[in-house]
């Protein structure tokens, strides 16, 4: 994916902070909750992919290119679900994703509405690039086989996705704009992930 982007896209991509190395160690001590909480992100980020084609209906590209991620983050929900049945786990209850709702309080929430389209389309990115960053953990850290090749593939996926929402933002706004942003975000989602909580029952 990273050939067809620009080369200001290429710079700007890049998380600041790894994630701590206990984190693949407790994830695998409660395999049904990182499961659970993995089956909530896919559903949410579909939710979120339809939540954007039907505010910007008017941005041809975005819809185009959205549709078919909405499809694919809901399929990779029902592998999950999958995932869970075959090893006789139940999802369980739904977390509050307290990464996320950090992230959100970053986004810009009065003025020009091109500046809350940007954030937004960049919350995506980001939260799709951490989710790489961690399903390359599981890819590697896992003693399961089978479950590591099962990330494998996720941590693929994710890497796409990233990159499609940074292209997006490239599309509509100025690619020094987006940069600048950009920066912004990976500075305050470092300081987001040096405070909370190393859990092995979440994504995030």
């Amino acid at each position: 994916m990273t050939h067809d982007l620009s080369e200001d896209t290429r710079n700007i991509l890049g998380l600041q902070l790894p994630t701590d190395p206990r984190w693949v160690n407790l994830a695998a001590m409660d395999i049904q909750a990182i499961l659970t909480d993995h089956a909530y992100c896919e559903q949410k980020a579909a939710l979120t992919c339809i939540s954007l084609i039907q505010r910007y209906s008017d941005r041809e590209k975005l819809v185009f290119d959205l549709s078919p991620i909405v499809t694919e983050e809901w399929g990779h929900f029902r592998l999950v679900l999958n995932e869970l049945k075959k090893r006789n786990l139940s999802i369980g209850k739904q977390r509050k994703d307290i990464y996320v709702n950090k992230l959100i309080e970053f986004q810009k929430k009065g003025g020009r509405e091109e500046d809350r389209m940007l954030d937004q389309l960049l919350t995506m990115a980001l939260v799709e690039a951490r989710s790489c960053e961690r399903f390359k953990r599981l890819s590697e850290g896992l003693d399961d086989k089978y479950l590591r090749n099962f990330y494998r593939r996720f941590m693929e996926s994710e890497a796409g996705h990233y990159t499609l929402f940074i292209n997006l933002s490239e599309t509509y706004f100025d690619k020094e704009k987006v940069r600048i942003r950009w920066n912004e975000w990976l500075f305050y989602e470092a300081n987001i992930m040096d405070s909370i909580e190393v859990r092995g029952d979440r994504i995030h």
